[in-house]
């Protein structure tokens, strides 16, 4: 797992820093989900875990979220040059072993 920044990667490293920066009851959340994709061998291997891992599209098509408390989302993309691909174009979640943590946001326009 890498990180698009040091402050991302310093705030999802350390309670206080998490607590601080999200709030108690989210950086709750988005703990368990850094600890499934930390656990998971393969993005395949997200499905059914709790958090609704799902591809996202239109401008962010190739990122993966996560849900955390209300709109807010992990976006995460596969860390691989290249991407593994499917015939289709899509992504081949059964081969993305390792991920880059991009974001906490709500992409929702709220």
């Amino acid at each position: 797992m890498s990180w698009a920044n040091g402050r991302l990667e310093k705030s999802c490293s350390d309670d206080r820093q998490g607590t601080r920066r999200w709030g108690a009851e989210q950086w709750k959340i988005l703990k368990v989900r850094l600890v499934s994709l930390r656990a998971a061998p393969t993005l395949a291997d997200m499905r059914g875990v709790p958090g609704n891992c799902h591809p996202l599209s239109a401008d962010r098509a190739g990122e993966f979220a996560l849900d955390l408390r209300g709109p807010y989302r992990l976006i995460f993309e596969p860390d691989h040059n290249p991407v593994p691909r499917l015939d289709d174009g899509g992504i081949d979640t059964t081969r993305v072993t390792d991920i880059k943590i991009k974001e906490v946001d709500d992409y929702h326009g709220n």
